[in-house]
């Protein structure tokens, strides 16, 4: 697992069509549903007539978490949900999440770090499955 600047992630050999699909399966053996999903080469494409590779967003959301969290601050929902990106990386694909421990930071308020470390084990957990990774 590697750690990234707003997050960590994994490198795999799999297309990011594959570990897409792959990185689905593993959030939602963690609780996870994807609420949301951004085609940012196709957007690009698009509306600017940009070619890049693929590049997907993937807005992940374990309701109880996120639940918890709001409970706690409702302001973290500019947060929400966690975002998750697969793109190409030419010879790799790369998997990584953002890591929830960004929100703790942002609202320290006594159980914030509690759910944002359950969040983190739980991305942490699904980026490392085998089937996610290679």
């Amino acid at each position: 697992m590697e750690q990234l600047a707003y997050g960590f992630g994994v490198r795999t050999s799999l297309t990011p069509e594959a570990a897409e699909a792959a990185v689905r399966a593993a959030l939602a053996e963690e609780g996870f549903g994807v609420l949301t999903e951004i085609d940012v080469a196709a957007t690009l494409r698009t509306k600017l007539g940009v070619e890049r590779p693929p590049y997907k967003i993937l807005g992940a959301c374990n309701p109880p978490l996120a639940h918890r969290a709001l409970g706690l601050d409702e302001e973290l929902g500019l947060l929400l949900p966690c975002n998750v990106v697969v793109y190409d990386q030419g010879e790799a694909t790369m998997v990584a999440a953002m890591d929830p421990s960004l929100m703790s930071q942002l609202s320290p308020g006594p159980g914030m770090g509690e759910v944002a470390a359950d969040a983190a084990a739980r991305l942490r957990r699904a980026l490392s499955r085998r089937e996610a990774v290679d």
